[in-house]
């Protein structure tokens, strides 16, 4: 524990420092582009880079192994992922433009491929009289432990010019996201705008090689904004959150690798991002399963609760247990079952109200379509006062009328 309290607070070392920042700076940023890939309903396409970098990471090895005997030169490895990410990703969207062919299936196509090329290439390099073939292997799972202190301030440079981009172009990526048509009709370069974010999403998969491997790299971009969805539905916040929510990940899984020995650090920063997810899918107060189980209990006691009251105004017997336990609780049913003074007084209210739902529907049929109402919500929060004076005067009416008739 004392540690881990070290790790945390930046006092176990410079290069667990650095890449704990440099860590952080990449979830936030993988957070943030990846919102915008949710909102634009893409979030396949960085799982399809991920595995598009491959290829291009172990031709880069290959030809600096050739050139100077070993390959683990890290801006050349980042370079030669870039170039076969982008490869990749050009492919995606030929093949979803040119041929009848989706974006899922392009994106099986190309992700398969690339990855089988990338592996057959990873097993030439066994062969090869080159050193640092054991190195290669942490981009596929990550690799933060052995990162050299030049990498980490490689890879949060990189990772802060990326926030700064995002940061940049965040309206344009929103009005894209939402409604393309319209953000062209208002000057935006749709399709500038589309390549920029993917270019954005590829620079954040590159740079993250190092520290989640290839493989973890895209639940960084996907976990974050999906765990933010749960607290919020405006899309700048949801950003800022999700954010928040990539920083804090990264920050707990570089912390948790430097005191734990011998486990990686990539699979710990994607199981404390789904840490993060899985607190928020149970304890989120919008959509929360707490939250959920709670707002069903509390309709499912409103409906018995109508029922019970419209029973009592009209002297029907009730047998349902849960709505006999609601009635008793709000004081509107004695123990024997008897309806109590107050208890009568709601009922006489709901009886009321349900005539002036059921007038309202039988004038105004086209109107009370529109309105989600299912006799649980008063009428005075749906309806103007003048409406309801209306109405009441109506109801007045046609009772006065059924007197004399």
């Amino acid at each position: 524990m004392d540690t881990w309290w070290l790790a945390l607070t930046f006092r176990l070392g410079y290069n667990t420092s650095l890449v704990t920042l440099g860590t952080m700076l990449l979830g936030a940023g993988a957070g943030m582009i990846g919102t915008f890939i949710l909102l634009r309903k893409r979030s396949l396409v960085s799982d399809a880079i991920s595995h598009a970098t491959l290829p291009g990471l172990a031709l880069a090895f290959i030809l600096v192994g050739l050139i100077q005997g070993d390959g683990r030169w890290l801006p050349a490895l980042l370079a030669g992922a870039a170039g076969s990410a982008a490869f990749g990703l050009w492919a995606v969207q030929r093949i979803s433009e040119r041929t009848r062919l989706g974006e899922d299936a392009a994106i099986g196509a190309v992700l398969s491929t690339f990855f089988a090329f990338g592996v057959v290439l990873i097993t030439v390099i066994q062969s090869m009289a080159v050193t640092g073939q054991a190195g290669l292997t942490g981009y596929l799972v990550g690799a933060t432990a052995g990162m050299l202190a030049s990498e980490a301030q490689l890879i949060a440079l990189c990772a802060l010019a990326v926030l700064l981009a995002i940061l940049g172009l965040r309206r344009e990526f929103l009005m894209v996201c939402f409604d393309a048509d319209f953000a062209r009709t208002q000057g935006v370069p749709t399709g500038r705008i589309d390549l920029a974010m993917l270019a954005l999403l590829m620079v954040v998969v590159v740079i993250g090689l190092k520290v989640t491997g290839l493989i973890l790299i895209v639940a960084l971009t996907i976990i974050p904004p999906v765990t933010a969805r749960f607290w919020s539905d405006r899309p700048l916040r949801m950003v800022a959150l999700a954010a928040v929510l990539g920083t804090l990940a990264g920050y707990l899984g570089v912390t948790l690798s430097a005191v734990a020995e011998g486990l990686p650090t990539g699979p710990l920063i994607v199981l404390a991002a789904f840490a993060l997810f899985f607190v928020s899918f149970l304890f989120s107060p919008r959509r929360g399963v707490l939250a959920s189980l709670l707002a069903y209990q509390r309709f499912r006691r409103r409906v018995h609760l109508r029922q019970g009251l419209l029973a009592v105004a009209r002297d029907e017997p009730i047998f349902d247990d849960l709505t006999l336990k609601v009635l008793r609780r709000r004081g509107y049913l004695r123990r024997d079952g008897v309806p109590t003074l107050p208890g009568r007084a709601a009922a006489r209210d709901a009886e009321h109200e349900e005539r002036l739902w059921a007038l309202y529907r039988e004038r105004y049929p086209e109107d009370a379509l529109q309105q989600e109402h299912s006799g649980l919500t008063p009428i005075a929060h749906v309806l103007s006062p003048d409406a309801i004076m209306t109405l009441e005067a109506e109801l007045l009416g046609d009772a006065s009328a059924g007197s004399r008739a």
